[in-house]
């Protein structure tokens, strides 16, 4: 028998990514905990997956807009008002907010209870931005908005200002 009759034996195909419950990379990111569930690696740099969990109060990014990925948020508890422009959504949990590239957007938990959210990034680059981010907060301090808009734009995006 060649070991390609073999049920059990798949080292010709892809490997199967499987990131449990207490793995991934964490990224602290203030009151933001990240967990870095794919990093691109496995889906051939076309999607990145995050989990973040917002303390109560946490405020979000200056608005901004993304020229190269899409993103999509999953609210899995709690809820996190997104701001869209001028107006504002409160998306509890079950909600997907989608965000094409081009549309102005931030997020913040403006409540007294932590909120969990699943992040997409198509393409996955965009998982690089929170490292650096990670980077900046490590400083000892929380990026100014200046720092935070310079970061974003090496990864094509720009304030909504």
């Amino acid at each position: 028998m060649t070991t390609h009759d073999h049920p059990h034996d798949h080292h010709d195909e892809p490997a199967v990514s499987v990131v449990g419950p207490d793995d991934g990379e964490v990224l602290v990111l203030g009151t933001t905990r990240m967990r870095v569930l794919e990093d691109g690696r496995t889906t051939g740099h076309r999607l990145g997956i995050a989990e973040s969990v917002l303390a109560p109060h946490t405020p979000g990014p200056p608005q901004h807009r993304h020229a190269g990925h899409d993103e999509g948020f999953s609210v899995i508890s709690g809820s996190v008002r997104f701001t869209v422009g001028e107006d504002d959504y409160d998306a509890t949990a079950g909600t997907l907010v989608m965000v094409p590239p081009g549309a102005p957007h931030t997020f913040a938990n403006v409540t007294d209870a932590p909120a969990v959210m699943l992040s997409t990034f198509t393409p996955d680059l965009y998982v690089q931005y929170f490292r650096e981010l990670r980077d900046l907060f490590a400083t000892g301090a929380a990026p100014t908005a200046r720092a935070n808009v310079e970061v974003m734009s090496r990864y094509a995006t720009e304030p909504a200002s």
